[in-house]
């Protein structure tokens, strides 16, 4: 029988092309009727097409990762069954075949962590149109983990970094020809153990970066005279903990306090989309949380300003437990609208906080000190001892002025400050 041409067959309704992901079969092999000859990724699903007759391959038209029409010749099987002998060269493509599309290319921001190549990564029409569903951009797609052949990635690869929140979300494209190079000053960076940072705190590191580049950091600040609620919680906590079986901390008195004030203020619970500002529904507290390896997380109040004190305490507790053990779900790091810092915690006096993108603002709490402060009372000026704190609230100012986020923090303050010392339990 004389040679015959196999065809890119139909792998659905409305597929045009498909992308060689790998090859089965060599020049020279044999193949039987319906073994694998290949597999192909659409940009619906990644198929293995079999071979529809037996033989001996005689020549491959494509190499992997290009995209080729459907019903376009892409291998020559000799049905004969004699065998050829293999060529070690990349088989010459024949003068007369259908022009094939250029496979997708990316180029990577840094080298990626798992797999791929230094000079590009190979994407599947199915896997660009995942990414652009969900506009990821290259940059980010070239950071996920890739366990497919020669580090390509698989649809269930971007699929599980979709489900764990996109930890490259604010991977940064790299800048070419743009005229201005970094030039290498050559510092003396010195000599010690070498620390290779891990991945979170790479995912740190790139949030972080991010986000000064993106938003136009402007820090406003306000000192808090919060004595009635310091000594409020001092003599309430044991009272509070047998009764409600919660320990009761400053976090979810401050996230109460934050709640009521965006809800004054709801443009200060905002991002920014393209041209669009979007003002959020919910109200979504994000608390940043220290973890035992001395990174951060943010673990996500939902609907604060519907949950009371007793329900802030349990869900804070809870979420700071399970940070603790690294038992937090994707899910409850998610969709948070607005981020408190308690960087008193560490004995911080003061800080200035970058936002958490893409909220437009973020909230720092300092220590708290006893001071000397003059009160004016009815009677006449006095000097008292006084619980006070410094709150600094880093703004976005593409959307948000420096009117709004005044006011917005010295509300904070005042609901702080409006804390009575015979409060209820």
């Amino acid at each position: 029988m004389p040679k015959v041409e196999f065809k890119m067959p139909r792998l659905g309704e409305s597929i045009t092309e498909a992308a060689i992901i790998k090859w089965w079969k060599s020049v020279g092999d044999t193949i039987e009727q319906d073994e694998i000859l290949l597999e192909v990724a659409t940009d619906k699903v990644d198929s293995e097409v079999h071979s529809t007759i037996s033989g001996t391959v005689v020549e491959l038209l494509y190499e992997a990762n290009d995209v080729i029409e459907i019903g376009a010749p892409i291998a020559i099987i000799d049905s004969d069954g004699k065998p050829v002998e293999k060529k070690k060269e990349t088989p010459k493509q024949p003068d007369k075949k259908v022009e094939a599309t250029p496979a997708v290319k990316v180029r990577t921001a840094s080298p990626l962590p798992q797999g791929g190549a230094g000079g590009g990564m190979f994407v599947s029409p199915l896997i660009e149109r995942i990414a652009r569903e969900h506009h990821i951009s290259f940059e980010e797609l070239a950071r996920i983990p890739a366990t497919g052949n020669n580090g390509r990635l698989r649809k269930s690869d971007v699929m599980q970094y979709i489900s764990e929140g996109r930890p490259f979300k604010f991977a940064q494209p790299v800048s070419e020809n743009t005229g201005f190079k970094v030039p290498d000053l050559k510092f003396d960076k010195g000599k010690g153990t070498i620390v290779e940072m891990d991945r979170m705190r790479q995912m740190i590191a790139d949030h972080m970066v991010f986000s000064k580049h993106t938003s136009p950091h402007v820090t406003a600040y306000v000192e808090a005279d919060v004595t009635d609620m310091v000594h409020w919680r001092n003599n309430a906590k044991k009272e509070f903990q047998k009764k409600h079986q919660e320990k009761l901390t400053f976090t979810p008195i401050f996230i109460q306090c934050i709640a009521k004030a965006i809800q004054d203020f709801p443009k200060i619970n905002s991002s920014l989309d393209g041209k669009n500002i979007i003002v959020k529904d919910d109200i979504h507290i994000g608390m940043a949380t220290a973890l035992p390896s001395g990174n951060l997380i943010v673990p996500v109040v939902k609907n604060a300003d519907k949950k009371s004190l007793v329900e802030l305490a349990a869900t804070t507790n809870e979420l700071a437990l399970k940070a603790r053990d690294g038992k937090l779900t994707a899910e409850e790091t998610k969709g948070s609208t607005f981020t408190i810092s308690n960087v008193g915690t560490f004995g911080s006096l003061m800080g200035t906080p970058i936002i958490n993108q893409p909220e437009a603002a973020i909230l720092a709490t300092g220590i708290i000190k006893k001071r000397a402060e003059v009160m004016e009372r009815k009677e006449g000026d006095t000097i008292e001892i006084r619980n006070m704190m410094y709150l600094y609230l880093s703004f976005d100012h593409r959307i948000v002025d420096g009117y709004l986020a005044g006011s917005f923090l010295r509300r904070i303050a005042d609901y702080m400050e409006e804390w009575t010392i015979n409060r209820k339990i």
